[in-house]
């Protein structure tokens, strides 16, 4: 009977031994099971903004800002002008382009004033704009700018310098003192507009100016 206990024994702890080995910790399964579930999911790719073309077409207004200052006194022929929209340009109630909207071009032609005769003249033309970072070339209308005529204001000075000089002449000679006295002070009011040129044409940054497509633009816009 001793030796059938010891045997029985024996064969009981072997099963267990060999039970225990076949199983996973519980511990580490359940750590296991639970780093799986936690692993977060790859964030989802913001879809793709929609675009539509929108064409503006010929005759279109584009009211203008200057950024630059032009002047037919100091702008160089090819120099870069530049602008912005000072309001938005909008089509069926939806707005194309928004207001502050960069608009560039060049200066086409600068003219001083004159110290006889021709007035001062600066003109650019705007043949570009950026538009949610996309550059569009613009056909437009070119921009001029002319001084006022100062005649009036040349005839007064000769005939300020005339009557001067015929007052004094006739203080000091009479009659014919006061012809040439005249003749003498209209000389040198002619001498005066000769030495002076006329007004100048400037802008400066802000200026407000305003031209128009004189061909379709098409922009594309976000839905």
């Amino acid at each position: 009977m001793r030796k059938w206990a010891s045997v029985l024994a024996i064969a009981s702890i072997i099963g267990v031994v060999g039970c225990g080995g076949g199983q996973a910790d519980p511990e580490t399964a359940a750590t296991e099971t639970g780093a799986t579930a936690e692993t977060p999911a790859a964030p989802a790719k913001p879809p793709a903004p929609q675009y539509r073309e929108v064409t503006l077409p010929e005759g279109t207004t584009l009211p203008l800002r200057l950024r630059s200052a032009v002047a037919s006194d100091t702008s160089k022929v090819e120099e870069p002008v530049r602008a912005e929209l000072r309001e938005a340009v909008v089509v069926n109630g939806a707005t194309v382009l928004p207001s502050g909207t960069e608009v560039t071009g060049v200066v086409t032609q600068v003219e001083r004033s004159g110290r006889v005769k021709g007035r001062a003249r600066i003109a650019y033309r705007f043949d570009s704009l950026t538009h949610d970072g996309e550059r569009y070339d613009v056909a437009a209308a070119p921009l001029a700018h002319e001084a006022e005529a100062t005649k009036g204001e040349d005839a007064t000075k000769i005939a300020i310098g005339a009557g001067a000089g015929a007052a004094i002449g006739a203080i000091l000679g009479g009659g014919d003192g006061a012809a040439k006295g005249a003749a003498i002070g209209g000389a040198a009011g002619t001498g005066a507009v000769l030495a002076t040129r006329g007004e100048e044409v400037r802008f400066g940054p802000g200026a407000a100016v305003t031209t128009r497509l004189t061909a379709p633009l098409t922009v594309r816009v976000k839905n």
